[in-house]
């Protein structure tokens, strides 16, 4: 049974991780998603707190077929891999995490632990390396755009999936007089 997992900080997550999510199940012959929102990234901060961005990332992903999602405590990849290795499995990431990965902490170490599959949206050029590369359709999304947005009052409904929009303005997060 293959296993795609897509980690990540999720804050909040948005149409573009729908998409990544999406396409490793259906692009990647995955019979499982294994979403892992981490709770404490080492590499950068955070606005919410771990329990809300899952409860968000559940909001997101939850209603995608074979799919799981938690909470991963560990601050670095490399880190979960080594505490948990995944049998026939396959870590997800998008060409802007791969033009970043070598940055990682430890990125030989991942790629001995685990395949990479790295999803490329149309118009931009084949990650390169020892890679499983699909595609994807995807608008160029960031969380950190999300987050200005709210915080300008700008509407977010065609960035992030309704449920997600609609929990955001519900809780007034990202301290925005629309959410």
């Amino acid at each position: 049974m293959r296993t795609a997992v897509l980690g990540g900080v999720f804050d909040p997550p948005h149409l573009g991780h729908v998409a990544l999510a999406e396409g490793a199940l259906n692009e990647l012959e995955a019979d499982r998603l294994l979403v892992l929102v981490v709770a404490n990234p080492g590499h950068k901060p955070t606005e919410l707190d771990p329990e809300t961005r899952l409860e968000l990332a559940r909001l997101a992903f939850g209603r995608l077929p074979r799919t799981e999602i938690r909470s991963d405590d560990h601050a670095y990849t490399v880190d979960l891999l080594r505490d948990e290795p995944f049998e026939d499995a396959v870590l997800v990431i998008g060409a802007d995490e791969w033009a970043a990965f070598e940055t990682w902490k430890e990125p030989a170490e991942i790629l001995r632990l685990i395949p990479v599959a790295v999803a490329r949206r149309p118009g931009q050029p084949e990650p390169q390396g020892d890679v499983e590369v699909f595609a994807i359709d995807q608008l160029p999304i960031s969380s950190r755009e999300i987050r200005e947005r709210i915080e300008a009052g700008a509407p977010i409904d065609d960035l992030v999936p309704a449920a997600v929009a609609r929990e955001i303005e519900r809780r007034r997060l990202y301290g925005g007089a629309h959410g």
